[in-house]
């Protein structure tokens, strides 16, 4: 009922910043918890963000904390992620996801929605 696509991820140097945008068509997702994951090769798929209805709070995960901001835009049913102070160590591909129940928790597996990935690739 939800459909998300990412966009804005691509290749930038350590240091850099870079937007990424998830455009949410079907039902209004302002609602919604929203967050985003990040999965790199090898490894499990990583909570990176969360932005929270009820309160309109924020969460992330220790590893971005600082250098991530995610916001959303409802009149566009849009929620971005901005990645300034980039590091090698961020390279994945990014994915925005959906939690219609609100809760925003930082486990995958609660998520009803996922968007198909952006990938992210930092340069030393």
């Amino acid at each position: 009922q939800v459909q998300l696509v990412e966009s804005g991820g691509g290749l930038v140097q350590a240091g850099g910043s870079l937007r990424l945008s998830c455009a949410a068509s079907g039902r209004t997702v302002s609602r919604y918890a929203m967050a985003w994951f990040r999965q790199a090769p090898g490894k499990e798929r990583d909570f990176v963000a969360v932005l929270r209805w009820g309160a309109a709070s924020t969460y992330y995960a220790d590893s971005v904390k600082g250098r991530f901001t995610i916001s959303r835009d409802n009149a566009k049913n849009t929620v971005y992620l901005q990645m300034d102070s980039l590091k090698p160590e961020d390279t994945a591909v990014y994915y925005c996801a959906a939690d219609t129940r609100g809760a925003g928790l930082a486990y995958a597996h609660l998520y009803d929605y996922w968007g198909q990935g952006t990938q992210v690739t930092v340069s030393s």
